[in-house]
């Protein structure tokens, strides 16, 4: 019950006092898919020093999601510039739907001329956003990029599905449905081609349903159990070039550590933290994560990509 609780007590709290961002400028960049043509993957950019972070939300969250927003103002406290990217679609424009390895959207932004004046850029990603985040990092990514953190992320896809699809997860699946839906609807608005109609996947229950019917045939892989197999950042750990953070509760109700700590631990680059208490990318005040620095979590990680050790 106390990993439910630490997922749940930071995003109600978000609900009654919405956190508020240093000030930002809209970004967007333009990149073009093999499939959709011309996307467009937008975002909110705080400017700052020489050192960039890149901010990547979890499934059916935005620039807006409340960890993002905290991860933001922590990255100004710490005199970071930072970029709140939404993946393709987050922003509910309708230009695309994204999957946990469409890395594209990252590399794209990199490149943006934008960023061309920043020397040093860390990523970091929440629950998918980390999968992301790791997986940008295992490719030939931009060599600007010194360090990697991921909060809660999955490494199994498949077994990550199995653990959020079975009975007790319904709430959250609900949640993260709800938002994949609504990006779906704007895609459709658009006329863009989809897999199926948008009264399908609003009666779509499961995410291993919605990855077999929607994901799958839009990207063009052998079903769900195809995505799961060729997109799963957990057997690409050992191409990482960079440091990589990986933060994980043992009571996470949405990625459970069973999943996590096979990979995480046979990989030289990847500094694994497991915490005792804690929800899905919510954790209590006081939380060390035993990497020699003050703070809240939040300050701990951006610690660490400061200074990777």
């Amino acid at each position: 019950m106390r990993g439910h609780y630490w997922t749940f007590r930071p995003y109600l709290a978000s609900l009654a006092k919405p956190p508020r961002a240093a000030a930002t400028q809209h970004f967007r960049v333009t990149l073009q898919d093999p499939r959709m043509g011309e996307v467009k993957v937008t975002g909110r950019l705080a400017e700052g020093g020489e050192d960039l972070v890149v901010v990547i939300h979890g499934l059916g969250g935005s620039h807006r999601s409340y960890y993002a927003v905290h991860a933001a103002r922590a990255a100004a406290r710490a005199g970071f510039a930072c970029l709140r990217l939404d993946l393709r679609g987050a922003d509910r424009t309708g230009d695309d739907l994204y999957h946990a390895g469409l890395t594209a959207d990252v590399h794209a932004a990199l490149a943006s001329p934008r960023l061309a004046a920043y020397r040093r850029i860390h990523l970091w990603g929440f629950s998918l956003g980390g999968h992301v985040a790791l997986r940008a990092a295992t490719e030939a990514c931009d060599p600007r990029v010194v360090s990697v953190a991921a909060i809660c992320p999955p490494m199994d896809l498949r077994a990550g599905v199995e653990v959020i699809d079975r009975p007790n997860g319904a709430l959250y699946r609900r949640h993260v449905l709800r938002g994949l839906v609504d990006i779906f609807e704007q895609v459709a608005r658009r006329g863009r081609p989809l897999p199926i109609s948008v009264q399908e996947a609003r009666r779509i229950r499961r995410i291993a349903d919605w990855d077999e019917r929607v994901i799958a045939p839009h990207f063009g892989f052998e079903g769900a159990r195809g995505y799961w197999r060729d997109t799963s950042v957990g057997p690409h750990l050992s191409a990482l070039r960079v440091p990589a953070l990986v933060v994980s509760a043992e009571e996470d109700p949405m990625v459970a550590t069973r999943t996590v700590r096979p990979w995480v631990e046979r990989a030289e680059t990847v500094r694994a933290v497991f915490v005792a208490e804690g929800g899905h990318v919510g954790f209590p005040p006081g939380t060390d994560l035993g990497l020699g620095s003050d703070g809240d979590v939040d300050e701990q990680v951006l610690g660490w990509l400061r200074d990777p050790r």
